[in-house]
C-alpha cells in the first residue's frame, strides 16, 4: 500500500526573526546567527548563514561535525531561534539523530504519537502506522517493545513517527546514520521513491556526500563552526539515481572538494 506523506495542513508561517525579503520559499534563512551557552562558554553555532528551499525541494546540508547542522535543523523546526537574522519556514517535523523512542509504549504506538497527539484515536493512529511499518520493513512487530529491537528497527520506527506527523517540511538529522549499509542503501532508495510519489520539502543533514547526491535537488556545503555555506551543489541527474552512475560519482567526488577546501 503506498506510503500517504500528504501534508495534513499547509499554512505558511515566519517562525523566528524578522521577516525575510521572500516568504513564498518552504524554507528561507537570511544572515542568521546563533550561539549558545556551555560550561566552558558561548559557542558560535552558525554566522552568517543563508539557505533557500522551494517547495517540495530536497535540500542535504553536509559539512564537518560541529559545524551547526543540528542547530540548522532545530531553528527551521521553531526549538531555537536565530539570534540575529531572518528565519521563515512551513510547519515541519524534525528527526533527530537518536531515535528517542518511549520505553513503556510498544513500536505501533511509538510510531503513531503524532498523531494521537493530534486527537486520532489510537486504533486508527495505529492502523496507519502498521501500514507504513510493512513498508519499511518492520512488518510483524507493531507490538514490539523498543528494546526488544536493533538498532536499525528503532531508527525506522522513528522515521515512521516522522512521516506520520504529516507535516510540509520534513527536517532530516542523519535519518539512515544508525543503518547497516545495505538497509542504508535500501531505505534511500525507498525515501526516493516516496518522495517521487508524495512530494514534500525535505532539509536532510548527512555526513554522507553519497546519500546526499543520491536524494537531494541541490547539496550544501558548510565550514566548520561557526557554520554558514561554503558552496553548492546542483544535483540535475534524472532519477531514479544510482551509486555508479558517472554524474554521481563526479557531483560527490565535487561535494568532497568544497569540504576539504572548506576545512583548510
Amino acid at each position: 500500500m503506498p506510503i500517504d506523506l500528504k501534508p495534513r495542513s499547509a499554512p505558511a508561517g515566519v517562525q523566528a526573526g524578522r521577516s525575510p525579503s521572500d516568504v513564498r520559499a518552504a524554507v528561507l534563512l537570511e544572515d542568521v546567527h546563533h550561539a549558545y551557552m556551555t560550561p566552558r562558554g558561548t559557542v558560535d553555532a552558525l554566522a552568517g548563514l543563508s539557505l533557500r528551499a522551494d517547495e517540495n525541494e530536497i535540500v542535504a546540508v553536509v559539512g564537518p561535525s560541529g559545524c551547526g547542522k543540528s542547530t540548522l535543523l532545530e531553528l527551521v523546526c521553531g526549538l531555537r531561534a536565530p539570534d540575529a537574522g531572518a528565519l521563515a519556514a512551513r510547519p515541519a517535523v524534525l528527526m533527530p539523530q537518536r531515535d528517542l523512542l518511549l520505553p513503556w509504549l510498544d513500536a505501533a504506538d511509538n510510531a503513531a504519537l503524532a498523531l494521537r497527539v493530534a486527537g486520532v484515536a489510537r486504533a486508527a493512529a495505529r492502523e496507519r502506522a502498521i501500514e507504513l511499518f510493512a513498508e519499511l520493513g518492520l512488518d510483524g512487530f507493531d507490538r514490539a517493545a523498543p528494546h526488544e529491537l536493533s538498532g536499525g528497527m528503532r531508527q525506522r520506527v522513528a522515521f515512521a513517527r516522522t512521516l506520520l506527523a504529516g507535516k510540509p517540511l520534513l527536517c532530516l538529522d542523519e535519518p539512515f546514520g544508525a543503518l547497516d549499509a545495505i538497509t542504508r542503501a535500501e531505505m534511500q532508495d525507498w525515501l526516493a521513491e516516496a518522495l517521487a510519489r508524495e512530494p514534500r520539502t525535505v532539509l536532510l543533514v548527512t555526513h554522507d556526500v553519497e546519500e546526499a547526491v543520491l536524494l537531494a535537488d541541490r547539496v550544501l556545503v558548510m565550514t566548520p563552526r561557526p557554520g554558514r555555506v561554503a558552496g553548492k551543489l546542483e544535483v540535475s541527474a534524472s532519477r531514479p539515481r544510482r551509486r555508479g552512475d558517472a554524474e554521481v560519482v563526479a557531483l560527490r567526488a565535487s561535494a568532497l572538494a568544497m569540504l576539504a577546501e572548506a576545512r583548510a
